[in-house]
């Protein structure tokens, strides 16, 4: 089942764990871990091949549901987490970028309050697929500005 959009549970990090590539039907893709390695409002930082370079990235478990992105802000490119594997605030209602105090939606990624350059962005998903009780990642499909 393929959760680009939607899908998503959160993972308890290792702090920089590294997804291994696994290929199936011709398509690379590289898993993050187990889907029940994670509960409701934990997260995992991994490793992504992203434009020819391993790129830091974040799995999230949002009220059952797995989500990912590049642990990039949108406001300035840098992690989110000044305190490694802490992205969530508000209770586990937001994901916060602790350099900026930007809060973007866990479900959609998308800048909901912070800085002006940032608002109404949206953090690069990365896609998910959940098989056989693992969790697997994609490099995002759409361009990263810097």
């Amino acid at each position: 089942m393929t959760h680009g959009n939607s899908r998503g549970r959160s993972l308890k990090g290792t702090g920089g764990a590294r997804a291994r590539r696994v290929a199936k039907r011709g398509a690379v893709r590289f898993r993050v871990c187990r889907a029940d390695a994670l509960k409701p409002g934990e997260s995992m930082k991994f490793m992504l091949p992203v434009r020819g370079a391993d790129e830091e990235c974040f799995l999230i478990n949002f009220r059952g549901d797995f989500h990912a992105y590049v642990n990039r802000c949108r406001h300035v490119p840098m992690a989110m987490d000044w305190i490694d594997n802490q992205f969530f605030a508000g209770q586990g209602r937001y994901l916060m970028c602790q350099t900026h105090n930007a809060y973007f939606e866990p479900a959609s990624g998308e800048c909901i309050a912070g800085p002006p350059s940032a608002c109404g962005k949206f953090l690069y998903r990365v896609p998910l697929e959940i098989d056989g009780g693992l969790i697997y990642a994609r490099p995002p499909e759409q361009d990263i500005h810097d």
